[in-house]
């Protein structure tokens, strides 16, 4: 995926040039060059891409929205046999090769979708309340129009921090009893009439339920966690683990991972203690943000943080979830069936 991941008010935003978030930096923490397979597991628009191959090394690009692979294929013919393309969710990457040398992982949404008023992931302009980054499955308006009150409540409050989160909700389900929610401006301005902006106020008061619509219709953090536990199969030993998050929530689920994996606790209280194993990985100092420079360029960046780790030789373990302490959500199966 590319610049635009993320919340906050840029998600809803104005368009954006699809710029790679921290490339330089990515590219350094991956090391690519001849002879090497590295996984971009979310290949969006492919500028991360672009830049393993230019480094001379050979990629497996992932991506499960149908739209980015198809327009992925020039790139994958330019690419003389060193691309290939894999429509699929990246928690699958493991299917797609048995060993690779890095893994490269751009997380959340990208600039293609937000600024396509059609995927409804943006109340930026009107649009159909999709939000479905592979195009199938229940959509954001799935869950608005059929989970009770109570279980919108906690979505938008667990994955979306809205402190208006069960009074938005409430004000849902009264509201769908008239008339279904089924286009992005329906939903904001509802949201917006219900809970009030203040003059000058630089964030839309939809933008936190949107990010967790689009968050739990995606599954977007237990997607994470898998794919980080298939990364650790894959990696051939010395090879690296690259992550770019836009969310605290995303960020927490890397860092716990890795914290996990290196035999450097995370420190929370809330986690299980675990008996000591052989690290898995080696972390790679502090998390890096983007620079004043970078921000200025390209606000959408504002918010990133890039963890990275070089894999070990010991043995991949087991998929523990309760590693990351995520959050007790309503079943999403549910969206579904009623």
């Amino acid at each position: 995926m590319m610049a635009g991941h993320g919340g906050g008010d840029f998600a809803v935003g104005g368009p954006a040039r699809h710029i790679p978030v921290l490339l330089a930096e990515v590219v350094s923490a991956l090391e690519p060059r001849e002879g090497r397979t590295i996984i971009d597991g979310t290949f969006g628009a492919g500028g991360y891409t672009r830049a393993i191959l230019d480094a001379g090394a050979t990629v497996v690009a992932i991506d499960r929205d149908p739209d980015a692979i198809e327009a992925g294929r020039v790139l994958e013919r330019e690419a003389g046999g060193r691309l290939r393309l894999v429509h699929s969710p990246f928690s699958h990457l493991d299917e797609a090769v048995e060993t690779a040398d890095g893994v490269v992982l751009d997380i959340g949404v990208s600039s293609m979708q937000i600024d396509e008023a059609a995927r409804g992931f943006s109340f930026r302009a009107d649009g159909p309340l999709d939000m479905r980054m592979a195009q199938a499955g229940p959509s954001a308006a799935d869950i608005v129009n059929r989970f009770k009150a109570g279980d919108l409540a906690r979505i938008f409050g667990l994955l979306g921090e809205e402190r208006h989160a069960g009074r938005i909700a409430r004000m849902i389900e009264k509201r769908r009893e008239k008339r279904p929610f089924e286009r992005t401006l329906d939903l904001a301005d509802a949201i917006e009439t219900h809970v009030g902006r203040k003059p000058g106020d630089r964030i839309h008061p939809a933008t936190r339920v949107f990010q967790a619509l689009r968050i739990f219709v995606n599954d977007e953090l237990g997607e994470l966690a898998a794919a980080l536990f298939a990364a650790e199969r894959v990696l051939t030993p010395g090879g690296r683990l690259v992550v770019v998050t836009f969310h605290s929530l995303e960020d927490r689920v890397v860092k716990r991972f890795i914290a996990d994996r290196s035999g450097s606790p995370a420190g929370s209280r809330y986690l299980p203690e675990t008996q000591a194993k052989a690290p898995t990985f080696e972390k790679h100092g502090r998390a890096l943000s983007p620079t004043e420079a970078e921000i200025e360029a390209n606000p959408r960046a504002r918010s990133a943080r890039l963890r990275a780790a070089t894999r070990t030789a010991a043995p991949a373990r087991g998929e523990d979830i309760s590693i990351f302490g995520l959050p007790k959500l309503p079943d999403f199966r549910l969206a579904a069936e009623r």
